[in-house]
């Protein structure tokens, strides 16, 4: 390896005790492999929700500021003062973001495992991904099949192993059907495949009716659009026809999760034989796994009693499965890589396109199949 990868560019995120973010691109120094550890140079790492809470937080994007030199941009904003309580842990310390991605080992330590992935395409879930070099742990990269380009497997982690947990979180908890929102986002996309494939029902959620067309024409039977006035009656009689009883929803606030408790308990006390005050005995379940929408959450209790609205994170869900079962999860990712847990991306852009205002707005508004691409080697 050249000696200029000794140091290489990395896109930062600071806020300030004063309430103001500050991305920025640095140059740093890249740490020399240990015995078990590789060189990456990162050549593709998705934005994903995720990746956006942590770049840009609950900054003001009607306040970007550009400032810098072309190649090392400075980007600021404000943050409204009522949210920097909740962002207290993260205040004046800047932080590299990027959580998974892809490039190809540039070097490696002693020993056998490490040497066996020198010049390999790999895909890498380590943080700091947007970054032109990664020194990583040979456990944290997956080699991918020869062949495979970077862009191809940038998101191997993140949402494969998110929708494939979905479907295990849904037969370790005794359901036997699942719901989901934002259903025509990438994730979306690959549980409905994962579902098809595995002979699982889903119904999806969405919230345009060209969003319908995405998912039916990939073979989705239960599609209900929440912006038509005939949701709740759809949505019920698609809980009704799968038996749904688990919701994963990555919208977060507002009435969304309300509403899917609503027509679980609609289906499920059309299924009962005698009236209870209490409503029925079916557990529902919702698992907030993201925040699109970032008002409170409201819940009309209408419901019955047998319900529970929670948190889900992937990797802690991961660890509790253990390593063998995660080893499993990601084998299948390899093997249908290019079907199943395929990625489509809008754009590619380099580090310093990322820092340009109207592109930071592009990308921040979350909108289904505007994914963007991150080749830091650009």
């Amino acid at each position: 390896m050249s000696t200029d990868a000794h140091t290489g560019l990395q896109l930062r995120s600071l806020i300030t005790r004063s309430g103001e973010l500050q991305i920025s691109l640095q140059r740093v120094p890249t740490p020399e492999p240990g015995p078990d550890e590789v060189v990456v140079r990162v050549e593709a790492a998705p934005l994903n929700p995720s990746d956006l809470g942590l770049l840009i937080g609950p900054a003001d994007m009607n306040t970007l500021r550009a400032s810098g030199i072309a190649a090392e941009p400075v980007v600021t904003a404000q943050i409204p003062g009522k949210l920097l309580r909740g962002l207290s842990a993260r205040l004046d310390e800047s932080m590299p973001v990027g959580n998974e991605g892809a490039g190809v080992v540039v070097q490696a330590g002693s020993s056998a495992a490490a040497q066996a992935l020198l010049g390999r395409t790999v895909a890498m879930l380590g943080g700091a991904m947007y970054s032109q070099y990664r020194t990583l742990k040979v456990q944290q990269c997956l080699p991918l099949p020869q062949g495979t380009r970077p862009a191809e497997g940038a998101s191997c982690f993140v949402n494969p192993l998110t929708a494939l947990s979905m479907v295990e979180v849904m037969r370790r908890e005794g359901h036997t059907a699942l719901v989901h929102t934002a259903a025509a986002s990438n994730l979306g996309q690959m549980l409905n495949r994962i579902c098809l494939e595995d002979g699982v029902q889903l119904v999806n959620i969405v919230r345009k009716a060209e969003q319908e067309s995405v998912l039916r024409e990939l073979g989705a039977t239960h599609v209900c659009n929440s912006a038509s006035p005939a949701f709740m009656d759809d949505l019920t009689q698609a809980l009704t026809t799968t038996g749904a009883t688990l919701a994963f929803d990555a919208i977060g606030g507002g009435k969304l999760a309300g509403q899917i408790l609503s027509c679980m308990e609609m289906a499920a006390v059309a299924r009962m034989k005698e009236y209870s005050r209490y409503g029925s005995t079916t557990h529902k379940q919702v698992y907030i796994y993201g925040m699109l929408d970032p008002a409170p959450t409201e819940l009309t209790r209408n419901f019955g009693m047998a319900w529970s609205v929670g948190g889900w994170l992937l990797t802690p869900f991961l660890q509790k499965i253990g390593q063998a079962e995660v080893q499993k999860l990601r084998e299948r990712v390899v093997a249908e890589l290019k079907t199943t847990f395929a990625s489509h991306y809008s754009r590619e852009i380099s580090l310093a396109e990322a820092l340009q205002p109207e592109i930071i707005a592009a990308y921040s508004k979350f909108s289904t199949g505007e994914k963007y691409l991150i080749n830091p080697s650009r």
